[in-house]
C-alpha cells in the first residue's frame, strides 16, 4: 500500500510574520531587475512593498494584474533562473524568496476572501478556448476581464491540464489548482467539460455557435520516442502519461495497478527536464525500490532546476551523466529483463523491470486533421502570425502555448497567452467595427 502522504506538498508556506519579515528585506531598486527576469514582467517591487506594510489585498489587485495563477506560479515557476535570480541580492546568495511570498500572498487572500473583482459586461465578443492548461486559464481570465464572453472546451473531466495531470502533488496540490481555476470561474468563464475538439465537435461547429474567435491552447500530447532496440515495449512507459494516471489514482479514479511503475520496481527514467525529475521523484512514492535518471549530457546542461535535481538527490534519486539506453531487452511480453546502457562509450548491462522516457512531445493532430486552413511546420506546431499576434493560418482561429513549439514553463506559456489575448481583443474589436459599418453603410 502506498503511504499517500508521500504526495504531501514538500515546501512549505511562510507564516505570516515570516512573510513580512522576507518582505522587508526588498531593497526596492529603481530599476527592478527582478520584473526584467519575470517572463510575464509581474510588477515584483510594487506587490512586495505592500505585502510589508501589511496591504495584503492591495498585494494581491498588483500581482492579478499581471497573473491570473499566482498560487501556481509561486510553487512551479523557475524563479532560480528568472526573478530571483535576477535579484540584485543574488550576488551575495541572499535573493529575496519571491516566489514563496507569491504563493504566500495568493495563499493568504483565497483563505481570506480578500479579492472580489468586479465581472464586467461581457458585451464585446465571443471567444471558444479550447484546452484549460496554463495558457487556456490565462487567455479566458484575460480576455474575460476585458469584457468578452469565455467559453472553455476541454476533453478530460476537471479542468486545468499540465496543471493537474503532469505535475505532482507534492509540488502543486491539486486543490490551490482548483482554488485558481475558481476564480476564473468567477469572473464568468464557462467550462465545457469531457468535450474533445476534433472528435465531438470541431473548429467549424464552434464558429457555428456564434464565436467570434478561437484560441487552441492544447498542449503537446503525444510523447515523442527513441528509436533504440526495445523502445515499443510495453513496460517503456512515457513520462506524461505515467504522472497523468498517478494523479488519477491519487484521485481515486483508478487503481494502484494501473499506475503499473511503483511496488519494488527498478525503474530507469531517460532524460534530464523538471518532467524527468517529477517522473523520478514520483516512481519512488509509488514504490519503486531503485531509480535512477540517465542523462546523455552532463548536469550543467540539463534542463531540469537545479533545486529539483537537489530534492530529487536528497530523496534517493539517481543520476547517470554522459549515459544513454541503447538496448531494452523483454523479459516477456509485459515486463522487461534487462537494459544497455552506455556511459563515454563503455556499455554494460543492468537489470531493470521499467524504463520511462522524459524525452518531449509532440502536438495531437485532432484538431488540425479536422479542420481546413490550419498549417503546421513539418514537426506538427501550429503556425501562428505576428499581427494579431498568435492568430493561425485560419482566420479567427488563434493559437499558443506549448502547441506553437514556443513557451518551455508554466509561465512561459502565459506569457504567450497573454499577447495572444490581445490579438485577439483587437481582432474581434477589429471585425465588429467593420461589421458596423457595413450595416451603417447598408453593405
Amino acid at each position: 500500500m502506498i503511504d499517500n502522504n508521500s504526495f504531501k506538498e514538500v515546501n512549505e508556506s511562510y507564516t505570516l510574520p515570516e512573510a513580512v519579515r522576507e518582505a522587508q528585506r526588498c531593497l526596492h531598486c529603481k530599476v527592478p531587475s527582478c520584473r526584467k527576469g519575470c517572463p510575464i514582467s509581474n510588477d515584483i517591487p510594487e506587490w512586495i512593498g505592500e505585502l510589508a506594510k501589511g496591504n495584503f489585498g492591495n498585494a494581491m489587485h498588483i500581482i492579478n494584474d499581471r497573473s491570473n495563477l499566482p498560487a501556481v506560479c509561486g510553487r512551479v515557476c523557475g524563479h532560480e533562473r528568472q526573478c530571483e535570480g535576477s535579484c540584485v541580492l543574488a550576488k551575495k546568495g541572499e535573493h529575496i524568496n519571491i516566489g514563496k511570498l507569491e504563493r504566500f500572498v495568493a495563499d493568504f487572500d483565497s483563505v481570506a476572501g480578500l479579492t472580489h473583482e468586479a465581472i464586467p459586461e461581457k458585451s464585446r465578443g465571443r471567444v471558444a478556448v479550447i484546452g484549460s492548461g496554463p495558457a487556456g486559464l490565462t487567455i479566458a481570465g484575460d480576455l474575460a476581464r476585458k469584457g468578452f464572453a469565455v467559453e472553455i472546451f476541454e476533453m478530460e473531466s476537471e479542468p486545468g491540464g499540465v496543471l493537474m495531470y503532469g505535475i505532482p502533488e507534492y509540488r502543486l496540490p491539486k486543490g490551490v489548482v482548483r482554488r485558481e481555476i475558481k476564480k476564473i470561474e468567477n469572473l464568468g468563464v464557462v467550462f465545457h467539460l469531457g468535450q474533445t475538439v476534433g472528435e465531438e465537435l470541431t473548429v467549424d461547429d464552434l464558429f457555428a455557435r456564434g464565436f467570434d474567435a478561437i484560441f487552441m491552447g492544447t498542449g503537446t500530447g503525444v510523447p515523442k520516442r527513441l528509436d533504440i532496440p526495445g523502445a515499443n515495449h510495453k513496460a517503456v512507459r512515457q513520462a506524461i502519461r505515467f504522472l497523468r494516471r498517478v494523479s488519477l489514482y491519487e484521485a481515486g479514479l483508478m487503481d494502484n495497478s494501473e499506475v503499473i511503475v511503483g511496488n519494488g520496481d527498478r525503474v530507469y527514467v531517460v532524460g534530464c527536464g523538471n518532467t524527468a525529475i517529477d517522473a523520478a521523484r514520483t516512481a519512488l512514492r509509488m514504490g519503486s525500490a531503485e531509480v535512477t535518471v540517465v542523462y546523455h549530457r552532463t548536469i550543467e546542461h540539463m534542463k531540469a532546476l537545479r533545486s529539483e535535481y537537489d530534492e530529487a538527490v536528497a530523496e534517493g534519486v539517481k543520476f547517470l551523466w554522459n549515459t544513454s539506453i541503447t538496448i531494452i531487452e523483454a523479459a516477456d511480453d509485459e515486463h522487461i529483463a534487462n537494459i544497455t546502457i552506455s556511459t563515454d562509450g563503455v556499455e554494460r548491462v543492468v537489470p531493470a523491470d521499467h524504463v520511462v522516457m522524459a524525452v518531449g512531445s509532440s502536438p495531437a493532430a485532432r484538431i488540425v486533421s479536422t479542420t481546413r486552413g490550419i498549417e503546421v511546420d513539418d514537426r506538427g506546431y501550429v503556425l501562428t502570425r505576428d499581427n494579431p499576434y498568435g492568430m493561425t493560418t485560419r482566420k479567427g482561429v488563434f493559437a499558443g502555448g506549448d502547441v506553437t513549439n514556443r513557451p518551455a514553463t508554466v509561465v512561459h506559456a502565459m506569457r504567450d497567452a497573454k499577447q495572444v489575448a490581445e490579438g485577439i481583443a483587437r481582432y474581434v474589436d477589429a471585425i465588429k467595427l467593420l461589421d458596423d459599418i457595413n450595416r451603417d453603410s447598408g453593405l
